[in-house]
């Protein structure tokens, strides 16, 4: 049964942790020009020296939860690393005039490249909140809270500087894509982790995005879509049709989060069973086990090529938001949904040998692509997903 074995997840979540630090501790700091190597190899070779700011920022922020949360990382090192992945990136990668991050830096800091989204600017901002909580420096909340209310105004007000001043082209329609409430709604949590007083000061923030990601649920919370109008109806096309199983269980435990600060049980039953369940059963592979990248509704081949792939953070995600479903009822049925995830990523996902785990597998499970950080995978998903899991575990069998 899977309550006997959770001494077992436990222990081997606290070890896989502590591999996983280590890996990008050994490998990903830039000691000449600062900020990380988020382009390593399946044994931590540095195979790219680009720098991708979302990466960055992450592992800003990783490092300094792992710094405020978990005695055995409260080292100098550590957090020393993580403010002087800041410093470089105030220094090179933030647009002072529009408050803008570039997406890609050279190993230097020379810009390459920059996306006309929020992301950039949201990875940053929950990185220098978490170091104000490191540091208790004025100037990292001041930062944070700036650029929150930048994000918020682009967002729900003008999106001219995000867009960097192009307009849309005329037969681009609106769509109410589930990453950026879902966004917003974790950047909140983040300040609100900071600071509890950021709950009061953005508490329409918190609504506004709950309504929006809740749109996403539709045929009578049998699917969560991937995009949706902006009153909340399908959209037409493959794009209207997407629905990420992965994405729309992390929805699902951020969703759980929020309802247990509000106390509200209605929503706490969405985000379990049509969020976080439906969408597993729905999304995983009966036949090779994993869940399924990209999936189209009503049948038809998906457009995306990599749609059968078996990703880290989907997996990563559902562990969360199994364990954290299996915290908040104890229901056995989740903790039996958290032991085949288990089983799966530690079969097929999981380095013992090297640390970190290798994030893109076929649909069988063999490996597609062995490197362990690339141009989307970093110093985040993994240790978050075990951090988390493990203090969810610590507090479970104290009890």
């Amino acid at each position: 049964m899977a309550e006997e074995r959770l001494e077992e997840f436990f222990k081997e979540i606290s070890e896989d942790l502590q591999r996983t630090v280590n890996f990008w501790l050994k490998y990903s700091h830039d000691e000449e020009f600062g900020g990380f190597f988020n382009c390593l190899g399946p044994s931590g070779n540095v195979y790219d020296e680009a720098k991708h700011v979302w990466l960055q920022s992450r592992q800003i922020w990783m490092y300094a939860r792992l710094y405020n949360e978990e005695e055995q990382f409260r080292k100098p090192e550590i957090l020393q690393a993580a403010v002087r992945g800041a410093e470089f990136l105030q220094k090179n990668a933030k647009d002072p005039k529009t408050s803008k991050l570039c997406f890609s830096l050279t190993r230097d800091g020379r810009p390459i490249k920059i996306q006309r989204s929020i992301f950039s600017e949201c990875f940053y901002t929950m990185a220098v909140s978490e170091l104000h909580r490191t540091t208790k420096e004025a100037k990292y909340k001041d930062e944070a809270i700036e650029m929150f209310d930048k994000i918020i105004y682009w967002v729900r007000e003008d999106s001219t500087d995000m867009r960097l001043g192009l307009s849309p082209l005329p037969g681009v329609s609106a769509v109410n894509s589930m990453a950026v409430p879902m966004m917003l709604l974790c950047v909140l949590d983040q300040m609100e982790t900071m600071d509890s007083s950021m709950s009061e000061k953005y508490a329409d923030v918190g609504e506004w995005s709950l309504k929006q990601v809740l749109a996403h649920r539709q045929r009578e919370g049998t699917i969560i879509l991937e995009n949706v109008s902006p009153a909340g109806g399908e959209l037409p096309g493959s794009a209207g049709r997407l629905t990420v199983p992965g994405h729309a269980i992390e929805a699902g435990w951020f969703l759980l989060q929020y309802a247990g600060k509000k106390n509200d049980k209605k929503l706490k039953k969405t985000a379990i069973d049509d969020f976080i369940v439906r969408m597993f059963e729905y999304g995983w592979d009966t036949e090779h086990g994993g869940l399924f990248y990209f999936l189209d509704i009503d049948g038809y081949s998906p457009v995306q090529l990599e749609w059968n792939m078996k990703l880290w953070w989907t997996h990563n995600e559902s562990m969360i938001a199994f364990l954290m479903a299996y915290q908040k009822t104890k229901d056995l049925k989740m903790l039996e949904k958290f032991e085949t995830l288990f089983d799966y990523c530690y079969s097929k996902h999981v380095d013992k040998e090297n640390g970190e785990w290798t994030g893109y597998l076929n649909r069988d499970g063999s490996v597609c692509m062995d490197f362990k950080g690339g141009p989307w995978k970093g110093c985040f998903h993994v240790p978050r997903a075990l951090l988390m899991c493990k203090q969810i575990l610590r507090d479970i069998l104290k009890k």
